[in-house]
């Protein structure tokens, strides 16, 4: 899955990972693993984090052709 998480971040107000993750009540850790695409965000997340970036998460997270094999 690519994430567009660090460009929606920084056309934001060039928000810090720490102040993203304190908006939705996770830690930075989490914020770099996703934007690294290293963790698949849940539901739950995936719609806060498009709520406080002011976009959709079908805009925030995109799946790849091999998400589907």
């Amino acid at each position: 899955m690519k994430t567009n998480l660090r460009r929606f971040r920084f056309d934001r107000g060039e928000l810090s990972q720490q102040q993203l993750a304190e908006m939705v009540s996770v830690s930075r850790q989490t914020i770099v693993s996703i934007e690294r695409g290293d963790y698949a965000p849940s539901v739950k997340l995936a719609l806060l984090l498009a709520k406080k970036l002011e976009t959709t998460v079908e805009e925030l997270f995109v799946l790849e052709d091999r998400d589907y094999a």
